[in-house]
């Protein structure tokens, strides 16, 4: 039986500012780092083969972090072409005292278009609340140039499928560090939610959510949180 933790990323210097934040590629502030390593230490004992994270330094650093108070190894990023391939080999005999580390856009956050950089409460008053909920709240609706939810399941499933799942299926435990809505895409296919409740769903920043796999099947164990398991995704709450 292996692990799924799925984990999004601490909070942003831009969450803290209210903004839209999407593709930009933005640290986290030093709240997100307190929740990254929180996030660390539930899940010191874990046993992690291979990680998952988007493109953006916010889910980066979020699992570098965790890993620093894991015993499963040293993490080591994983280049996939150019350079970086050829030369980033491993040829000392800690070759394999590792885990290997894999970005993809594929996993990126909504990109939220020529809203990024917005602050959400000027957004309303431009655009009106109603209208800004829409492109928030929706679920194949996209903002000015961007992504809806729709949208962004359209690449994170898919990839979730042909990355993620094989991995399990070799009873290999994975970490995927993303953002909310990858996330929320995710366990939508995992869950087989609806478009009514996947809008509803809020992963909370910092809390790892876990699933075993087994038999072809992911099974939810739930938030892990300090005092335990929290089973419920809390939808519409």
């Amino acid at each position: 039986m292996s692990k799924l933790v799925l984990l999004r990323h601490g909070e942003s210097m831009w969450n803290k500012l209210n903004l839209f934040t999407g593709w930009v590629d933005v640290p986290l502030s030093d709240r997100g780092i307190e929740e990254a390593l929180r996030a660390g230490e539930l899940l010191k004992d874990y046993r992690f083969d291979v990680i998952f994270t988007s493109e953006l330094i916010r889910a980066i650093q979020t699992a570098m972090l965790v890993m620093s108070r894991n015993r499963s190894g040293v993490p080591k990023v994983i280049h996939e072409d150019g350079k970086m391939k050829e030369w980033g080999v491993v040829y000392g005999e800690h070759g394999k005292n590792y885990v290997p580390v894999y970005k993809s856009w594929h996993l990126n956050e909504r990109y939220y278009g020529k809203l990024q950089g917005w602050n959400k409460d000027h957004a309303r008053k431009v655009y009106g609340e109603e209208q800004v909920h829409l492109w928030r709240r929706s679920y194949d609706v996209a903002p000015p140039d961007g992504e809806s939810l729709k949208d962004t399941a359209e690449r994170t499933v898919p990839y979730f499928r042909e990355r993620v799942i094989p991995e399990l299926e070799k009873g290999k435990n994975v970490l995927v560090s993303a953002h909310g809505n990858s996330l929320r895409s995710i366990v939508m296919h995992i869950e087989g939610l609806t478009k009514e409740e996947v809008l509803r769903l809020n992963i909370p920043t910092g809390v790892p959510l876990v699933y075993e796999y087994e038999n072809g099947a992911l099974r939810r164990i739930g938030y892990l949180r300090k005092n335990g398991f929290d089973d419920d995704l809390h939808i519409g709450r």
